[in-house]
């Protein structure tokens, strides 16, 4: 470990995940952390996998369930579809569809006291991930009757509780090709009095089953196509860049590890295969919907980046995403069928994302040049010392190909809303922490402000 080009690779950034992994962090006279937890859902993937949602149920023993979708889907035939395949089991089934675009913890309180003393022995989440992350909040407010949201949500904001028990069992069925959330443990949803989007990560959050069909996101319209891959985008750049597993203090016990454990070799082997996928298909199944290829390309990279992120982290682009989310003001997305301001999550974080990595390359500039790579660039002529810009400028042509924002003053925003921006940002620490280099609110101010414009990268 000691050769001449140890000290090199360390400054570069290079990971370790070897045995190099236990070497004593220099000023802490300790080691660092040496353990992996990773985890996901049981899947099924693959067209017309839907049709054996009824299986699924089957296997669970369940006896009644509730769908929970929202409006816009529910003009649709799909949930009646999906009813129709779980009623031919045998079982009782009702269907909530007031799951909010972006959900909130007003509304997901509200959608909790709806269904009265009704009860579910299992839940369904079919839709994109706000309709994912609604049945979460029902299952966990339900089987958690008493405690209200704040007390789970993350810290500062909330108490950052744990779950307390075991949930329902839910399967889920996503209708886009985004959020991973799917497979994962986690929530994001904006606090109405605070302004401000924040999370909820707990395993028992995880759901039981995922079920993810391709055929199911035909019907996305093109920006919500593009919204929706942007997630899948910065999911799998945050995860890869992400602190590592082995560059972080060791965890007093193991009931204490984050479920964000930290860029790791089993993460990694998903994150890289979702950038690939991304960098094939996102393009084309925004300019023809019934490209089934490519859309089969996205559920696929949506899956395995949610499998990446949700257990190595995200960073920057995250935590600025929710402030951005919970202060706009005026804006209306494309292709939305909406009736207030709204910024979709995946024009959120992907707007800050070309500086948020050109923040971080000093950190690891071999993972950002294999990330853009991986995407479809070429490294000809490229070297660690005139490569920061490619990745950032890997970004920018994938949203300038797919109608995206150019900045955040697409979304309203100017120059005098970057402290607010600022502070809210600063306020997600659980995802500031997975942050490969030391960042604070100088930081962070900068990189909202370069963002204003194009999101050209400094």
């Amino acid at each position: 470990r000691g050769g001449p080009d140890h000290g090199r690779h360390r400054r570069a950034g290079a990971r370790g995940h070897g045995p190099g992994a236990l070497h004593h962090r220099p000023g802490h006279g300790r080691r660092c952390e040496t353990v992996i937890t990773w985890q996901a859902p049981p899947v099924r993937y693959g067209l017309h996998a839907t049709e054996e949602i009824g299986h699924e149920i089957r296997q669970l023993g369940a006896r009644s369930v509730l769908i929970v979708t929202d409006p816009n889907l529910a003009r649709l035939e799909l949930p009646q579809r999906v009813r129709a395949l779980v009623e031919q089991e045998g079982v009782e089934t009702a269907v909530f569809d007031g799951a909010e675009v972006e959900p909130t913890d007003r509304g997901c309180e509200e959608a909790a006291a709806s269904l009265g003393t009704r009860e579910f022995d299992c839940y369904i989440g079919l839709g994109g991930g706000s309709s994912m992350d609604t049945a979460k909040m029902i299952n966990l407010l339900r089987s958690c009757p008493g405690s209200g949201l704040r007390r789970y949500l993350n810290r500062p904001i909330g108490d950052g509780a744990p779950v307390p028990r075991p949930l329902k069992p839910l399967i889920t069925v996503p209708t886009t090709a985004g959020s991973g959330s799917e497979c994962t443990c986690m929530v994001a949803l904006g606090v109405v009095s605070e302004r401000v989007k924040t999370g909820i990560s707990d395993p028992r959050l995880r759901p039981t089953a995922a079920v993810v069909d391709p055929w199911n996101t035909v019907t996305m319209p093109p920006a919500v196509t593009a919204a929706s891959g942007y997630d899948v985008l910065t999911h799998a750049c945050e995860s890869y860049t992400t602190r590592p597993y082995d560059r972080r203090p060791p965890y007093a016990s193991p009931g204490v590890r984050p479920v964000y454990v930290g860029a790791n070799p089993i993460s990694d082997v998903w994150s890289e295969q979702a950038l690939t996928l991304v960098g094939r298909y996102l393009r084309r199944a925004v300019l023809n919907p019934y490209d089934i290829e490519a859309r089969a390309g996205m559920s696929r990279a949506a899956l395995f980046a949610g499998m990446g992120f949700g257990n190595a982290g995200t960073h920057i682009p995250h935590a600025c995403a929710y402030p951005i989310a919970g202060l706009v003001t005026d804006y209306r997305p494309r292709d939305y069928r909406v009736d207030h301001p709204l910024v979709p999550h995946g024009e959120s974080v992907v707007v800050t994302a070309p500086e948020a990595f050109a923040f971080t390359y000093a950190t690891s500039p071999e993972r950002h040049l294999r990330a853009a790579e991986l995407l479809g660039a070429s490294l000809d002529g490229t070297t660690v010392r005139n490569g920061a810009d490619l990745l950032p400028q890997t970004l920018l042509d994938i949203v300038a190909d797919t109608g995206g924002p150019r900045g955040l003053s697409d979304f309203g925003y100017t120059a005098r809303d970057i402290p607010a921006l600022t502070e809210g940002a600063a306020r997600q620490e659980r995802l500031l922490a997975c942050c490969p280099r030391d960042v604070d609110r100088s930081h962070l101010s900068g990189i909202l402000a370069r963002s204003l414009d194009h999101g050209t990268a400094a």
